[in-house]
């Protein structure tokens, strides 16, 4: 089986790899468009540390989580219990056993009941902060790592829970110096939330991982073999996108026409885009802003969709509901330090001027 090598992600590498080298006492918030290779900087990353800097690596794409008995399941692992026996001592004899890189808190079966038990989330805290302390060693901080934290955004435990988790990062952070602690999102409006909340200032620092440069771009399919002319195509159509880039390559080694390929995915995203408009002719989806629930208007969505026929970016401000739906439906990114909203990709690009480029078809009525 092929695999695509991980290509030049250097400023970001080095910018983490800085942070790594310095006493923690900052949140960092990975942020980005969807698929800008966010997930794989870090996993990438991680494989590359010292063995002795352990890593806890919890990812919650995908789950459900809707209270706290699932929260604490996802947050620990007692899958893996067979291969150290019984945490005993503050962990000291599983420290060096355990790999580098660990999916999940490491617990006792007998403990992690009590705590699922208990429905105590702040003796989960302490119990992680215990780990945290038994794994610190050589002058190496272990590094906390959560991915996808906007799932748990809503999650409600005597107050919302994403605020306890916060404070118990900057409890790991500014206060302890203990452990680094990295938050991955490719939700910008969790971003943007997050960015202005009082209690993070001064306590947090943000890193874009944003699609490719094209001197990045040329140079990545360069590498895997693709032609001048193949290279300006794969730039017109997906930009800097690396897993559109990725499909691209895929579909070259598999001797299909790259052409096509990209042909046939905008088409997919034009299909998309108008079946939406048409469906907001018939239903008013609603968005909340500062627990008010606002109506989503079809024109509004349409004038927003017309400011990208001759611009790339566009403010944040006015027609904010609309806006948020479409950042909601990933058709829109929303650079929270800078106000700014464009399209989440190059193809998103090329389908919003296609569909707006027959103006008379968006004149408000339905179909």
């Amino acid at each position: 089986m092929r695999r695509i090598e991980f290509h030049n992600r250097e400023q970001e590498t080095k910018e983490i790899m800085d942070i790594l080298d310095s006493e923690p006492s900052l949140i960092t918030f990975v942020y980005g468009p969807i698929n800008s290779g966010k997930t794989e900087l870090i996993t990438n990353l991680i494989k590359n540390l010292p063995k002795s800097q352990k890593v806890f690596y919890i990812n919650l794409r995908g789950r459900l989580i809707s209270n706290y008995d699932e929260f604490i399941r996802v947050l620990f692992d007692v899958e893996h219990e067979a291969r150290y026996e019984r945490i005993k001592e503050f962990l000291k004899p599983v420290v060096n056993v355990l790999p580098e890189s660990y999916s999940g808190i490491p617990i006792p079966k007998d403990l992690f009941l009590k705590l699922f038990k208990e429905k105590e989330v702040e003796d989960a805290f302490v119990y992680i902060e215990t780990v945290l302390r038994a794994f610190y060693k050589n002058d190496q901080n272990p590094v906390l790592v959560i991915d996808e934290l906007q799932v748990i955004g809503d999650l409600k435990i005597d107050g919302f829970l994403i605020y306890k988790l916060f404070n118990f990062f900057i409890r790991l952070t500014k206060e302890l110096h203990l452990a680094h602690v990295f938050v991955i999102s490719s939700d910008s409006l969790f971003i943007e939330r997050v960015y202005s909340e009082a209690m993070l200032e001064g306590r947090c620092r943000y890193l874009l991982v944003d699609d490719f440069d094209r001197e990045t771009t040329t140079a990545f399919l360069e590498k895997n073999g693709f032609t001048d002319g193949e290279k300006s195509l794969a730039w017109e159509y997906c930009g800097g996108k690396p897993v559109c880039l990725v499909e691209l390559i895929n579909r070259k080694f598999g001797g299909r026409n790259v052409k096509e390929k990209c042909e046939d995915a905008l088409n997919i995203r034009v299909s998309q885009l108008r079946d939406l408009l048409d469906l907001l002719g018939y239903v008013k989806p609603q968005v909340m802003l500062e627990n008010e629930k606002y109506a989503v208007e079809r024109e509004h969505v349409v004038g927003i969709l017309k400011d990208f026929v001759d611009r790339d970016i566009v403010n944040f401000e006015g027609h904010r509901p609309e806006k948020q739906f479409m950042i909601n439906k990933n058709i829109l990114f929303l650079d929270p330090k800078n106000g700014k909203v464009r399209p989440q990709s190059k193809l998103n690009l090329l389908a919003i001027r296609e569909v707006m480029r027959d103006a008379q078809n968006w004149d408000g009525s339905a179909g």
